[in-house]
Order: structure tokens, then sequence, then C-alpha cells
């Protein structure tokens, strides 16, 4: 498999192909004589990469093929979502038009809506927690001494029924 050596960063951003690798591989599919598979294999590529490519070229030509990293605000986030259900477009046609490259985040991001509504699409908390948050304190049970014996006697045949039915339940 021919397996491209050009690495482009842009913004900071590490990209595997860079964006004149790119731009060649939607050249070739653009120029009609092959199909998505062919154009990837040729490059080493997936045919489903060369799809997405060849969206982002379409619509936002050469910028579209740029490394992008971006965080969204919440009602960003909402706008897309409504495009989305409003023209009954899928994920990947919403991301190529909203120059979003990971569609996938577009399942996410309606989950949390869904769930949440507009609050669940605000920014998240990153990374573990710096501490624990204190347990919830257990309700303290009377001690054994401050029971009566009939309690004490009621409590241990309780415990005897239940390790009975346990054993049997076991075999």
């Amino acid at each position: 498999m021919n397996w491209p050596t050009k690495v482009g960063t842009t913004f900071g951003v590490l990209s595997r192909h860079s964006a004149s690798f790119k731009r060649s591989v939607v050249d070739k599919y653009l120029s009609g004589d092959e199909s998505y598979a062919s154009a990837a294999s040729d490059h080493g590529v997936d045919a489903a990469t060369v799809r997405k490519w060849v969206a982002l070229y379409q619509v936002h030509g050469d910028a579209g093929l740029l490394g992008k990293y971006g965080r969204y605000d919440a009602a960003f986030k909402l706008s897309v979502l409504e495009r989305m259900w409003e023209d009954g477009l899928s994920h990947r046609q919403t991301a190529a038009l909203f120059n979003i490259r990971n569609a996938g985040c577009l399942t996410g991001w309606e989950k949390r809506y869904h769930a949440g509504g507009i609050e669940a699409l605000g920014p998240r908390p990153r990374g573990q927690p710096m501490s624990k948050p204190p347990a919830p304190a257990v309700p303290v049970a009377a001690s054994d001494e401050a029971k009566s014996r009939e309690e004490l006697l009621a409590e241990l045949k309780q415990l005897r029924m239940e390790n009975a039915y346990l054993k049997n339940w076991r075999t």
C-alpha cells in the first residue's frame, strides 16, 4: 500500500495528511475518471475519508481541507442541530456544511441536547476531578447493645432465614 509521507500542521494541529495531498486526492476524484474507492486506494486512504474531503472542498474550497481545531459554544451547537433537523440532513452532510471535522460529535450533541436541553450543550469539565467529594453520610443503625433481647432474636431469625434461602438458591 502506498502510504503518504506528508504531514502538515495548521494552527498547531497535527494532520496526518497535508492540505496539498488532500487537494490532489480530491482533484483526482473530481476529474470524473475515478470513484471514491479507486481514488482512495491509489493514495492509501479510506473511501469514506475521500468522500469527506470532497464534501468539505465542495462547500468550503481549499479552507475545508486545512486542519481545524475548535470549540463550539452551546448556541452554535443548537443552531447546527436545528438546521440538521429542519433540512433533514445527515450527520455527515451537516458536518460538511458547517465545516465540522468530526461528524460523530453531532451524535453526542444530539444525545446531550435531548437529555438536558441547551444547558447540556455547554462546556463540560475535562479530565478527572482533583479530589473526590465526601461520601454521603450513612445512617447509623442502633448498636446491638441498645437493642432488646427480643429485637436481637428477631434479627437473628431473619438473618438465618435469608442465609437458608441463599443456600437453597445456589443449588
